[in-house]
């Protein structure tokens, strides 16, 4: 089997038009200094001296397409209020496009505040709705995407779920419908509560938790047979075409019908584990979309998922690293 073309294969992911739809929020920074106890309640005064807001949730799956160099637009439901304008300014100073974005008078924006001092975590304050969107909104959302894949002609859809409501049953099956119509690829990131929700999927990415949560397994050691008989269990339910389970120091196991195979992860420092689910359903739905090739799919999202633990926090790809990583490690 000859290398691949890793030229080509990036030149080709930086012209693959994404669609990312999900629970996107904001994570907000406060950062301080505490130097005493606070004389109404024991607790610590944390003297602010610097606050940021980043891009969040499944929106760092955009930012790591973005950082390949490939078009992408952001579809969610945010709140009409000051979190959803500040969110939609950041999307849009990334490049990202947020002109599908739904501002919903019944929900609020999701964000996430972190207090942090001497770069410990004092404490976090979650702003946010998880209950399932309002049929109105769904509709808003729907009409959203169908504008969305009208004017864009996306190559490829993501559905990344954080379990904040967006991404409901109804949504999904709507978006999976819309996409088989238009041979538009579907590949998704699910949590718990919708897992068996996305019926006829083409890359379904669970990790081994979500999996052993969704398919009720008690078996801690991970084995081929036993992955294998996984998919056919996730095949039965959802119909797919195919599975990418990532396993953390493990690597990386796919199948499509009888084609299957478990890679080891390449040997890393690892800082930092947040975002690599992100990174992976990013990576591994451009070169999918650019190549059809599966396997060559699963080598490279695990690179990238290893390169991003190395940094500490959530990251998103560094495009001359993978193209560096792929050339040296992949046959």
């Amino acid at each position: 089997m000859s290398k691949p073309d890793f030229e080509k294969l990036f030149q080709q992911m930086a012209q693959t038009k994404v669609g990312v739809i999900g629970d996107v929020m904001l994570d907000t920074y406060w950062w301080g200094t505490v130097d005493r106890i606070s004389p109404e309640a024991p607790v610590p005064v944390v003297a602010v001296s610097k606050k940021e807001q980043r891009i969040g949730g499944a929106g760092n799956v955009a930012l790591n397409i973005k950082a390949m160099g490939a078009p992408v637009t952001m579809l969610s439901v945010i709140g009409k209020d000051e979190d959803g304008d500040q969110l939609a300014a950041l999307l849009e100073k990334e490049g990202i496009g947020a002109s599908y974005l739904v501002q919903s008078t019944a929900r609020i924006t999701t964000n996430k505040i972190r207090i942090i001092s001497r770069n410990q975590h004092m404490m976090r304050l979650d702003a946010e709705m998880s209950a399932d969107m309002e049929t109105a909104d769904e509709e808003k959302l729907i009409y959203a995407i169908e504008n969305f894949i009208a004017a864009e002609q996306p190559d490829v859809m993501i559905l990344e779920d954080y379990n904040k409501g967006v991404l409901t049953p109804r949504v999904i099956e709507a978006v999976i419908s819309l996409c088989k119509k238009q041979g538009i690829i579907t590949t998704v990131d699910p949590k718990r509560k919708n897992f068996f929700s996305y019926t006829g999927v083409d890359v379904f990415k669970p990790n081994w938790k979500e999996v052993k949560e969704g398919l009720n397994i008690l078996v801690e050691k991970i084995s081929e047979s036993l992955l294998k008989d996984i998919h056919v269990q996730l095949e039965d339910r959802l119909k797919h075409k195919i599975s990418l389970i990532t396993l953390s120091e493990k690597g990386v196991f796919y199948q499509q019908d009888a084609d299957a195979r478990l890679i080891s992860t390449h040997i890393r420092n690892v800082a930092d584990v947040s975002g690599a689910g992100d990174t992976v359903i990013a990576i591994a739905s451009l070169v999918y979309a650019a190549s059809r090739d599966m396997h060559l799919m699963a080598e490279v999202a695990n690179i990238a998922g290893g390169l991003v633990c190395e940094e500490v926090g959530t990251v998103a790809i560094n495009r001359d690293k993978l193209f560096a990583e792929c050339c040296a490690l992949l046959p």
